[in-house]
């Protein structure tokens, strides 16, 4: 579960480049992170359950121009809370999403896509402990579960600012949600839809502009 194009978009997309401290939630091997970095000066904070992944992550890290400010900590969040003692005004996430789905023999395949060991009440619920009072979560979620995290927030008094839908192209599969929350209760902005390619199968303008900076092809 190394890079996809969706997540690619995602670390693109959110607006970091004020914020002062991250934290990537499921980094997975650092894509996220080190997009944020390349984008900001702020501190980023990673954690990742999977071992290999995280050790692949921390390679990453130190590999990187951006080392001093990228620190990884590998296990669960939910361990990860217990020990945590800063706040963030961006929390990051493409989470694990299937709730219920058919499940694959490989269990690191299922770590990385299916919410067994992160359950979406505990990510909001770390969320609503350890987010500035100005912060926004953001996460990246299939079209059912942005639906169902949209409804639980609000139980941990995190409200929908924005969404951005992801479709595959102009009249193609409407594939992922991008979320952000925050403490604000207001009326949701609906921001334009971003479609990843032409229906000749090339990368939209819109696509081109956001990952110039990350694709070596643009």
């Amino acid at each position: 579960m190394k890079v996809c194009t969706d997540s690619c978009l995602f670390g693109a997309w959110v607006p970091v480049e004020k914020a002062r401290s991250i934290l990537d939630i499921g980094t997975g091997t650092g894509l996220l992170a080190l997009m944020a970095a390349q984008r900001s000066d702020a501190a980023i904070q990673a954690v990742e359950i999977e071992t290999a992944a995280a050790e692949q992550a921390n390679q990453n890290f130190l590999a990187s121009p951006w080392a001093n400010r990228l620190k990884l900590y590998q296990g669960s969040l939910q361990k990860f809370e217990q020990v945590n003692t800063s706040t963030y005004d961006f929390i990051i996430s493409n989470p694990p999403f299937y709730q219920a789905s058919q499940k694959s023999p490989d269990n690191a395949r299922n770590q990385a896509l299916h919410s067994i060991d992160l359950p979406f009440s505990n990510l909001l619920r770390f969320s609503q402990k350890f987010l500035a009072p100005r912060g926004s979560v953001f996460l990246l979620l299939p079209p059912y579960e942005a639906q169902l995290v949209t409804a639980l927030a609000s139980s941990y008094e995190l409200f929908l600012q924005k969404e951005v839908k992801i479709y595959t192209q102009k009249n193609g599969k409407y594939i992922r949600s991008i979320l952000q929350f925050n403490f604000q209760q207001q009326t949701p902005e609906i921001a334009p839809a971003i479609y990843i390619r032409h229906e000749k199968n090339e990368y939209t303008n819109v696509f081109r502009q956001l990952l110039q900076p990350y694709y070596l092809i643009f």
